[in-house]
């Protein structure tokens, strides 16, 4: 007879459809550490699945072009998207699903240092026609549509991204030997349920964790842990959880041999879709052993936010001041203290505000 907990997580599993929540973001690091290994030591290999990006498709302000033609704040930045989306096939990847996670990773290319930061999948802001979940824009329009979502409402300049199907996660953990996070109490009481329900999809076996505490997760594991949704702070936390599963493959990353990298990256390649070619690659491994994660945070912040249930589009996170939420992701991205946003985006904060209020709880 099945154990209770076993029953619990397939009747979760079968109320949410089977629906796999996959993680773009906890592959970046990795990808960009070892695909030029990939490019030089497998030459004939198929590669990644990669796509050209048109800037003038992908509604960047006006604005921040000149602002960066002229030297401005944003000047000698990457900015890459970072998409997990529900994707049960290659297909997919490239439109027809939502992203569950979304980010944006931040590089300074004079000093390595990068910055995550998490967009909320139920934010509610413009996908391109109307406003509702940003997590549609890739449904509805692919991996274009989502950087076009995130320029037009934050003021962005992203031209870059990747996404990956679940498996990619998954594979990398194991590849590397396993990640080491601290699981707490209130959590352990959940990732097991969360490895039931992936096995579910992946017809696979899983190792229970069985305490709290500082531990080495496998692949599986540390998927399930990213998936935790169940505690104090709900998707928030959950997001926290993914960008501090980043911050663990970055660090194992950096211990492992170039040989063991390469192989890691040969197995998850087929779960690849990006805008990055070989040359955006070599680049960003010019100076490889000095990048470095130094902060993560999320969008909208607590204070600048709330909850609303908007009928057919469904609980969303209100950004209750777009406006300043744009001033706050720049001066944290970009150290610009005195940044102010396009006209664009206070066209949106109006229509947000417009059709959230009569929503938003008191």
């Amino acid at each position: 007879m099945a154990p209770q907990g076993k029953m619990n997580a397939r009747q979760r599993a079968a109320r949410q459809k089977r629906k796999m929540v996959l993680f773009a973001v906890e592959i970046l690091i990795i990808l960009i550490m070892i695909a030029v290994l990939y490019l030089v030591m497998n030459k004939s290999g198929e590669g990644p699945k990669v796509t050209y990006l048109d800037p003038d498709n992908l509604a960047i302000p006006s604005q921040v072009i000149e602002s960066k033609e002229e030297g401005g704040k944003m000047h000698g930045y990457m900015n890459i998207a970072l998409f997990g989306v529900d994707a049960t096939s290659d297909k997919q990847l490239y439109k027809g699903s939502r992203s569950d996670s979304i980010m944006i990773a931040n590089i300074n290319m004079d000093t390595g240092d990068i910055k995550l930061v998490s967009i909320y999948r139920d934010t509610y802001l413009n996908i391109g026609d109307e406003f509702r979940k940003c997590n549609a824009a890739y449904s509805f329009g692919g991996a274009e549509q989502a950087v076009k979502m995130l320029n037009m409402n934050l003021d962005m300049d992203i031209t870059n991204f990747v996404t990956v199907g679940y498996r990619g996660l998954s594979k990398v953990i194991d590849g590397l030997g396993g990640i080491y996070i601290d699981v707490d109490s209130e959590e352990l009481k959940h990732i097991n349920n969360y490895q039931i329900s992936i096995c579910e999809v992946l017809k696979c076996d899983y190792t229970p964790v069985t305490e709290a505490g500082y531990q080495l997760l496998n692949g599986l594991q540390a998927t399930a842990y990213c998936r935790i949704r169940h505690t104090k702070g709900d998707d928030f936390q959950r997001a926290a959880r993914q960008r501090e599963v980043i911050q663990a493959i970055e660090e194992q990353a950096k211990k492992t041999d170039l040989v063991t990298l390469t192989n890691v990256f040969n197995d998850c390649i087929g779960d690849i879709y990006t805008s990055l070619d070989s040359n955006d690659i070599l680049e960003l491994l010019g100076n490889i052993a000095n990048y470095r994660i130094v902060a993560e945070d999320g969008f909208p912040q607590p204070d600048m936010r709330g909850n609303a249930n908007m009928g057919a589009k469904g609980a969303c996170v209100i950004p209750t001041d777009l406006e300043s939420n744009v001033v706050w992701l720049h001066q944290f991205l970009f150290g610009d203290d005195d940044y102010t946003v396009s006209d664009s985006v206070m066209e949106y904060n109006e229509t947000i505000k417009a059709d959230t209020t009569p929503f938003l709880k008191d």
